[in-house]
Order: structure tokens, then C-alpha cells, then sequence
């Protein structure tokens, strides 16, 4: 399992306000990952479509405004590209609520918590608190995991309009990326229903084997929801039964806690 890329600016399609230049720039950085923190000029002109004079201008720009760094042939990111990561995160009172509360969840339950918004087929961790690492991947703030096999993702899935939901869940691709993983849209369908009904969704196992989680949402002062708070436990520590009876309780209040202050102060 790996942490799905952010989409490729060429897969958008131009209109009238398109800055094509703007959305290269924005796709070089995206090219940079976990799995390729350092990149030559011809594999970064081959994962973003390219010509390596068009990387190579892109580049240049970058590391002159402090955002690229050039090591011999290979090129990297600098700490300064988490500045526009951070304009967005300052920008919104959800987080600055959310982090103690999280904070204090992570420490109570001894398990990760984390919180996510939903971004076209993915959600998208902005907070973590890890515990213990639970996974066979790194998660941090920024990485994207497909957000219909995942218990954040289908309390999102489930706060959209139906049309939404129908748009969204016309998109998905049925991976059976473990034995547990729903197979089909209508098995999918009620499973968000579910989560709809009771306002919270556990997933066992169905993202990766061993991992169970449970998350609830987060409501902004119109009452819909905005993102998703959640923990995960390894299930040979932590049973779904149990993680149930430890964390639901707690989850909901932490979420209804950081909506509140939301409906309070944002």
C-alpha cells in the first residue's frame, strides 16, 4: 500500500483562466515524494510531461526563490516549500481547535489520531498525532489515501449531497487491496449509509491488513461536515470491539468539542 500522488496538473483540462506555466510549477513539486526526494532534470521533465528545457526553466525559478535545491545533477525540495502548506493550516481555526484535543485523544488512548478533509477522490491528512506507527507507510500531514476504503474517508463520502456522492463513487476503482476490502459500489453504498446512520464508520482491515480504525465527523457551523477525526490501532493490539468501547466515546466528544468551537469562534 503507498500513499497515492496528488493529481497531475495535466490531467485538468485548460479554460479561459488557466495559467498553464502556473500548474507545471505546481506539478514539479508534486513530483517530488517520499519515493523520489531527489530527482535529476530528465526524471523530473519525465514524471511531469516535460521537456527538460520546460523542467529546467521551472527548476531555476524554483530554486531561486528558495523552494528547490541543486546538489550536483539531483534536485530536492527545501524546508521552505512547507510555507505554503502552512499558509493553509494557519489560515483555518478548525486546526488550531483541533490539535490539543487530538493531542490529548493520541495521549488518553496510547493510539494515532489524525484528521483529514476530502480532496477529489482522496482524503487528505492536515493533522497527525502518532502514537506508534500502525502502518507499513509513513502518513504525515499532506499524504492522500483513497478515501473509499478508509473510515475518514466514508464519513466525508458520507456527509456529501447525493449527487456528489454519485459523481464521486462513478470514479472509484475496486482494488481488493486486502481480503476484507469491499468489492463492489453497492456493498460501498451501504456501508457510508451505515456510517451516515450511526455518525461514525469503523474500517477492519479493509486498507491494510492488521490496521482497524474509527473516525467521526467534523462539522462546520452550517452543520455540514467538513472533515474527520479518527484513531488506528493495530488489530492484533487493539480488536475492533475493543477499539469501539475504548475510543468511540471519547472520539465523538473530541469531534463534537472541536465543531463547537467551531460554531463558537471560526
Amino acid at each position: 500500500m503507498s500513499v497515492r500522488p496528488a493529481a497531475d496538473a495535466e490531467d485538468l483540462k485548460p479554460g479561459d483562466h488557466y495559467v498553464q506555466s502556473f500548474a507545471r510549477g505546481l506539478a514539479v513539486i508534486r513530483a517530488f515524494n517520499a519515493q523520489a526526494p531527489r530527482q535529476t532534470l530528465t526524471e523530473v521533465a519525465k514524471h511531469c510531461g516535460l521537456t527538460r528545457a520546460g523542467a529546467r526553466r521551472i527548476l531555476l525559478t524554483l530554486q531561486t526563490l528558495g523552494y528547490v535545491r541543486a546538489d550536483g545533477r539531483l534536485f530536492s525540495l527545501t524546508p521552505k516549500i512547507l510555507d505554503l502548506g502552512f499558509a493553509y493550516l494557519s489560515s483555518q481555526p478548525l486546526w488550531q481547535f483541533a490539535e490539543p484535543l487530538m493531542q490529548q485523544l493520541a495521549s488518553e488512548l496510547k493510539e494515532s489520531c489524525s484528521a483529514a478533509v476530502l480532496e477529489g477522490e482522496d482524503i487528505v491528512y492536515v493533522l497527525r498525532v502518532p502514537a506508534r506507527k500502525i502502518m507499513s507507510i509513513n502518513l504525515g500531514v499532506g499524504s492522500r489515501l483513497p478515501a473509499w476504503c478508509t473510515s475518514m474517508g466514508r464519513v466525508l463520502l458520507a456527509g456529501l449531497p447525493p449527487e456528489a456522492l454519485d459523481l464521486h463513487l462513478a470514479q472509484v476503482h475496486y482494488e481488493p487491496l486486502t481480503a476484507r476490502t469491499v468489492r463492489d459500489e453497492a456493498q460501498l453504498r451501504e456501508r457510508i449509509a451505515q456510517a451516515r446512520e450511526q455518525g461514525w464508520c469503523l474500517v477492519d482491515q479493509e486498507l491494510e491488513e492488521g490496521l482497524v480504525s474509527l473516525a467521526t465527523p467534523i462539522t462546520g457551523r452550517d452543520g455540514q461536515v467538513i472533515a474527520a477525526l479518527n484513531v488506528g490501532a493495530q488489530v492484533t493490539r487493539t480488536p475492533p470491539d475493543q477499539l469501539l468501547q475504548l475510543a468511540l466515546p471519547r472520539l465523538l466528544d473530541a469531534a463534537q468539542s472541536i465543531s463547537r468551537l467551531l460554531q463558537i469562534k471560526g
